[in-house]
C-alpha cells in the first residue's frame, strides 16, 4: 500500500528522498565497450544472442523489412503516429535559434554561427514495452536541427526482428539507418563504430542501468543528452481533484518500471486518504500490476502538507520529471515552479498526453536533476561557434589594452602577439 506521510512530522530528508537504485554495474559496462571495440560487429552478435537470445546474422534492419512494418501497422495507428509527429514538429519549430552578427563599432563583427550536429545516435529501449514515442520525441527534434545523419539502436525481439510500430515511427520520424542492438553494446557501437555502425558525435535516448553507465563511459568521446533514471510523477492536488483520476495518473507512471516513482502531494487529508484507497483498487484492475505494484509499494508516497504553496516547496525540492498542477487555478501557480522537467496544468492534462501526443518532448531530466537540467530540445542537436573580425584599425585601438591584460596574467606571449602587429621591436 501506498504511505501517506505528513510534511514536518517526520525528517524531511525521509520524505523527500528517491529510493537509491543505482547498480554496480561500471566493471561490466567497460569490459563489453572494450570487446566492442576490439572485435566489432562479432562483438554486438554475440552480446545480442547473449541478452536478447537471437542470433542475427545481419544488423542492420533492411528496406524489406520496414515494408514488412509498414503494412503490418494498423492504418487507424499509423495516422495517429502521423498526427504526434505533426504536434511534436510544430513545438519544437518554436525552438529555434538563429545565428546573429554585431557590428556596433568600427570595424568590428562579432557573432555567433549555428551548426547542426552532423551524426547523431538515438537509442530506443525495447524491453517490457515498445517506444514508438520515443522515436518521434528523439528524432523529430534533431530533424528540425538540421542533423546530417540520424542512426537508430534498439533492441531485436525474440524473432530476431524490431517491433512493427518502432520501425513505422522511424519511417515517420525520417531515421536514416536502424540497427538491431541493444544495450552497454549498441553504446559503444555508436560511440566508436563498428564495421556495420558508424560513429556519431552525439548519442541522445533512455535506456536501463548498464545503457546509462555506458553513456557515462563514452562521454568525451561522443556527446549524450544526459543519463536518465528511473521515470517518476509528482502530482500537486488539492481537494477539488478526483481521487480516481489522481489515482490512474499516479499508477499510469508506476507501470513503466518496478523503480518507477509515483508522489502525490496535497493539502487535503480527506483526498490522501481517498487516493490511497483508491490506488489499492485499480492496482488490482491494471494489467501490469506485477510492475506497478512494486513500484507503488517501494518508491510511492503521498506527502500531506498544510497549503498548495507548500506542497510547491515540496515539489521544487523533489524536481520531479513530470509535474502534474492537478489544481483548480494551475496557472495562478505555474510562476512558482523552479524545478521540473515538464508541467502538466489543470484537470485534464494527464502524463500520458505529454507521453505521445501534445507535442513538448518526453525525454526529461529525471533524478532530481530538473534542478539544473532541462527536456530534450532542438538545441541539443546543434553547436554554437562564435566568430570575431578586427580591422587594423579596430585591433590598434585595443592592442595596448590586451598587453596590459595578457601581462597582468603572466602571458607574455599574448601581449607581444597583440603588440607586434604595429610595433615589431617588441620582439626584439
Amino acid at each position: 500500500m501506498i504511505r501517506i506521510y505528513r510534511y514536518g512530522e517526520v525528517p524531511n530528508s525521509q520524505i523527500l528522498a528517491r529510493r537509491d537504485t543505482a547498480f554496480q554495474v561500471q566493471d561490466v559496462v567497460a569490459a563489453i565497450i572494450a570487446r566492442v571495440i576490439e572485435e566489432g560487429d562479432a562483438a554486438l552478435k554475440a552480446y545480442t544472442e547473449r541478452f536478447d537470445g537471437v542470433a542475427l546474422e545481419n544488423l542492420e534492419v533492411s528496406e524489406a523489412e520496414f515494408e514488412e512494418a509498414m503494412a503490418a501497422v494498423e492504418p487507424e495507428f499509423l495516422a495517429i503516429l502521423r498526427e504526434a509527429a505533426a504536434n511534436i514538429r510544430a513545438y519544437h519549430e518554436k525552438q529555434k535559434s538563429g545565428d546573429f552578427v554585431m557590428m556596433e563599432r568600427d570595424g568590428v563583427v562579432l557573432g555567433q554561427k549555428i551548426t547542426p550536429i552532423e551524426k547523431v545516435g538515438l537509442y530506443v529501449p525495447n524491453g517490457t514495452a515498445a517506444y514508438p514515442s520515443t522515436v518521434l520525441m528523439d528524432a523529430i527534434p534533431a530533424k528540425i536541427a538540421g542533423c546530417a545523419e540520424l542512426i537508430m539502436v534498439t533492441p531485436p525481439s525474440k524473432d530476431g526482428k524490431v517491433a512493427p510500430s518502432i520501425l513505422a515511427a522511424a519511417r515517420v520520424a525520417g531515421i536514416d539507418r536502424v540497427f538491431k542492438v541493444g544495450g552497454a553494446q549498441a553504446v559503444a557501437a555508436l560511440a566508436y563504430g563498428t564495421e556495420s555502425v558508424p560513429a556519431v558525435y552525439k548519442i541522445v535516448g533512455p535506456g536501463n542501468a548498464y545503457v546509462a553507465e555506458a553513456k557515462k563511459q563514452v562521454f568525451g568521446r561522443v556527446a549524450i543528452d544526459v543519463v536518465a533514471g528511473p521515470s517518476e510523477v509528482l502530482m500537486v492536488a488539492d481537494a477539488g481533484a478526483d481521487p480516481v483520476v489522481a489515482a490512474a495518473d499516479l499508477l499510469a507512471q508506476a507501470e513503466h518500471d518496478v523503480l518507477s516513482s509515483a508522489v502525490l502531494v496535497t493539502d487535503s487529508a480527506e483526498l490522501a486518504e481517498a487516493v490511497q484507497k483508491e490506488i489499492e483498487r485499480q492496482l488490482r484492475l491494471l494489467p501490469r500490476v506485477a510492475i506497478a505494484g512494486p513500484s507503488i509499494e517501494n518508491n510511492g508516497k503521498i506527502i500531506l502538507t498544510e497549503s498548495i504553496a507548500q506542497a510547491i516547496e515540496v515539489a521544487n525540492e523533489i524536481a520531479p520529471e513530470h509535474l502534474e498542477l492537478n489544481l483548480a487555478e494551475p496557472f495562478a501557480w505555474l510562476d512558482k515552479v523552479k524545478n521540473a522537467g515538464s508541467i502538466f496544468l489543470g484537470r485534464n492534462a494527464p502524463e500520458a498526453l505529454g507521453d505521445y501526443l501534445a507535442g513538448p518532448n518526453h525525454t526529461l531530466p529525471t533524478g532530481g536533476i530538473a534542478k539544473f537540467a532541462s527536456p530534450l530540445s532542438v538545441n541539443d542537436f546543434v553547436k554554437r561557434s562564435q566568430f570575431t573580425y578586427y580591422s587594423r584599425e579596430a585591433l590598434e585601438k585595443v592592442s595596448g589594452h590586451i598587453a596590459v591584460f595578457a601581462r597582468r596574467e603572466g602571458l607574455e606571449g599574448h601581449a607581444r602577439s597583440a603588440l607586434v602587429r604595429f610595433d615589431e621591436s617588441v620582439i626584439s
